[in-house]
């Protein structure tokens, strides 16, 4: 039985507190984008809205001088200007969002590697807070939205700038107090109406951050355990907790929907606030012969297209926000992997009084080989008291432990000690002799494997799932882990043998048999101690009793070296082939010996084997 935390657990987010100044620089850094390519994208976006705004010019004025009845010859230009400016901004967009989606995608996966491999190489402790739901959101969504905002934040900024410059200069030329207004106006829809829209953003983000990280792993805690969660009576629970997420998100939409209004409120003024300037100066100055007439219509129409690039900018501050806030979960998933890492000390050993069963020496013949120790461990959930205590016990090269015990005694929880991926509570894990932290987490992945019941199988073929323990496996060697992991029969039975594909997380297949591609996994690759979580769990008792016996003689590295086996089970006829049993009670470790030792002097030992042998009679 798992100890992990419930689904119902909330979420490692860091709240509502606004995230720390910078937080958006460090991400973007992360994303290691090309500033020539950023240049590029700026250039032909720029280049794109000029485009707009040079036809929307020209057009005015063929238009007003084509009012005149001039030669055609005249007119000819312009009408060439026309389609050119036209054709080209269709051409120059395109080109623009090539570049720019380019940077954008290549930054994304660069912060996805630098997230995996950095994830990877740090402390699994600190991935444990997090619901899986909100580690696939900071993984997915959150890194999608950092790079988005190179694409919808900083590049339409940039474009913005570049534009309304030139336009204001260029009607500047025409007519000053035209080319002012349109300045004014270009500011104010420019900085103040996305400053209205970040104030909003930033409202709803800070309050829908956690509601949205509740949905997701919410949501998919519901999607991957709704039979589980129905049997138990908790379906209930967890659709009212998914409801009251929905009503968190919305309130917090709402909260920031009075300056975003405002903000498009303005930008519709500041248009049109543009225009009437240049009609109320422009006016007059073509009555004092100071403008032409063609050129009031151009000081007039062109700020029409000059705006496009600023209504951009409300959009942009918003995602300017949304990729702040989804760095800062970013981030913090990275700081914690690197925390753990980098502060993590040896813990030091718990004064206890001696125990009468000191753990066995290591076989013979395995010198130089690894040593997994456990001295006086308690395990647990951090932040959570211990679940089980005083747990003394060596693993190395040939040798054949087992853990078993009533359910919620500890059993899994042991094993995430063991493999590192939980800190002790008390006590110490070593492998060879150096805390695990300090063997650093590349030894251990190198030396300890371990098979959880909820390990993930991924979507793809039997054969590619079962290289994720070793890149190198061949046909051969995956039909015969399959074929000791008690699946030869199944695998015979499959329409494309090792090709076919298995449904996302194995859904394709039954709980035994997930149990067992994961073994076969575990058994595939090179590491000398094994830690096996309830290999036998939904298998009938000779299948079980048949797997475990394949267990206890798991084949040899590929370099000839024996494993050492751990094995948490609940079935305990077959453990009379391991050198000792561990049985737990109490939150503690109530006795040890051989399998018949126990049965001997331990009446609840005695009467668990007894009540299995009933059923299985």
């Amino acid at each position: 039985m798992s100890t992990a935390p419930p689904t119902t657990a909330p979420p490692a987010v860091d709240g509502p507190t606004p995230p720390p100044r910078g937080t958006l620089r460090r991400a973007v850094r992360l994303l290691d984008v090309n500033p020539r390519r950023v240049a590029l994208a700026v250039l032909l976006g720029t280049l794109a809205l000029g485009c707009a705004v040079a036809l929307a010019a020209v057009s005015a004025w063929l238009i007003a001088r084509a009012s005149q009845m001039p030669p055609v010859l005249e007119l000819s230009v312009a009408t060439v200007a026309v389609r050119a400016f036209g054709i080209g901004r269709g051409l120059m967009r395109y080109l623009e969002r090539l570049v720019s989606h380019d940077v954008a995608l290549r930054g994304m996966a660069n912060l996805r590697t630098t997230l995996y491999e950095r994830l990877a190489a740090g402390s699994p402790r600190a991935l444990l807070g997090v619901r899986r739901g909100d580690l696939l959101a900071r993984v997915g969504a959150d890194v999608d939205a950092v790079g988005d905002v190179v694409v919808r934040g900083l590049l339409p900024a940039g474009v913005a700038v570049t534009l309304g410059v030139g336009t204001s200069v260029a009607m500047a030329l025409f007519w000053p107090p035209a080319g002012l207004a349109l300045a004014l106006s270009l500011l104010a829809a420019g900085v103040l109406a996305p400053w209205l829209a970040a104030r909003g953003a930033r409202t709803t983000e800070e309050r829908g951050v956690l509601a949205r990280a509740r949905m997701s792993a919410t949501s998919l805690g519901v999607l991957d355990d709704a039979g589980p969660l129905a049997v138990s009576g908790r379906l209930g629970g967890e659709l009212d907790a998914l409801r009251a997420a929905d009503a968190d998100l919305a309130r917090a939409t709402d909260a920031g929907a009075r300056p975003a209004a405002v903000a498009a409120a303005i930008g519709q003024l500041a248009v049109g606030a543009a225009v009437l300037a240049a009609l109320v100066t422009g006016v007059p100055a073509v009555r004092a012969g100071l403008l032409a007439p063609v050129e009031l219509a151009v000081i007039v129409l062109t700020p029409l297209a000059a705006f496009e690039a600023t209504s951009l900018l409300p959009a942009a501050a918003v995602q300017v926000q949304r990729s702040r806030a989804a760095a800062a979960r970013v981030l913090a998933l990275l700081d914690d992997a690197d925390d753990a890492r980098g502060t993590a000390e040896p813990s030091a050993p718990t004064a206890v009084a001696p125990r009468p069963s000191a753990p066995a020496p290591a076989p013979s013949g395995t010198a130089g080989a690894p040593r997994l120790v456990a001295r006086s461990l308690a395990c647990g959930w951090p932040g959570r008291p211990a679940v089980l205590t005083g747990v003394d016990l060596t693993l190395s090269p040939g040798r054949r432990l087992a853990v078993a015990g009533p359910s919620g005694e500890g059993k899994t929880t042991l094993l995430l000690t063991l493999a590192g991926l939980l800190p002790p509570v008390e006590g110490e894990v070593t492998l060879d002799g150096s805390p695990l932290a300090v063997a650093g987490r590349e030894r251990v992945v190198r030396d300890v494997v371990m098979t959880s019941e909820d390990a993930h199988v991924f979507g793809t073929s039997v054969l590619e799932n079962l290289r994720v323990a070793r890149g190198d496996v061949s046909p051969d060697e995956a039909t015969d882990a399959l074929r000791r992991a008690g699946l030869g029969p199944w695998l015979a039975g499959l329409p494309d043998g090792l090709d076919t594909i298995v449904g996302s997380d194995a859904r394709t297949v039954s709980g035994g048999e997930r149990r067992r591609l994961l073994l076969a996994r575990a058994l595939l690759s090179d590491a000398l101690l094994l830690l096996v979580d309830e290999p036998a769990e939904h298998l009938d008792a000779p299948t079980a009793d048949a797997l475990l016996d394949e267990l206890w003689h798991a084949p040899p590295t590929r370099d000839g070296r024996a494993r050492g086996v751990l094995v948490v089970s609940h079935r305990l006829a077959p453990l009379t082939a391991a050198d000792e049993v561990l049985w737990l009670a109490g939150g503690r470790v109530a006795a040890r010996g051989t399998h018949a030792e126990l049965v001997t002097r331990v009446p609840g030992y005695r009467e668990a084997v007894q009540a299995e042998q009933q059923e299985t009679s």
